[in-house]
């Protein structure tokens, strides 16, 4: 089974923690999908891992960038792994299709919003029913990660 961790943002943005997750599975020679809810937030996503950090680089694409098998961390919009990913990170609301052909999966979602905490739970009991090995991460006051349930 698939591990999944699920990682409730409270104290930073989406473009603040996807890089550093994105830059560690890429440390771990894995390959990454990205998958948005949407290709405007793909857009959005693409253009912030540019410039997230003038110090360092991040290799990514989408489809506009060629060839997504060459891509360490592909930018998608649908349920697709053209690079052979060992990881897929949903986020904005992405659903979790089948992810049975990754080693993890990583949902991330804003914990001030309702709708997205409504959506991630309904993600975790179908993802926990289906018996893949789920843990749940969230930000303290100070921006760290801890573990719960």
């Amino acid at each position: 089974m698939t591990e999944v961790l699920f990682y409730h943002l409270q104290q930073s943005t989406l473009e603040k923690v996807l890089p550093d997750l994105l830059e560690r599975s890429l440390a771990r020679g894995w390959k990454a999908v990205v998958q948005a809810g949407n290709p405007e937030r793909v857009e959005a996503l693409d253009t912030s891992l540019w410039t997230y950090s003038e110090g360092s680089f991040l290799p990514h694409g989408t489809r506009a960038d060629g060839p997504p098998e060459q891509q360490p961390v592909f930018l998608t919009a649908g349920e697709e792994n053209p690079n052979n990913a060992d990881v897929l990170f949903l986020v904005d609301g992405a659903e979790a299709g089948d992810i049975a052909g990754y080693t993890r999966c990583v949902l991330m979602f804003d914990g001030r919003d309702d709708e997205a905490l409504a959506h991630a739970r309904e993600q975790w009991k179908r993802l926990k029913a289906e018996g893949h090995d789920t843990t749940y991460w969230q930000q303290n006051d100070t921006g760290r990660w801890e573990k719960r349930a």
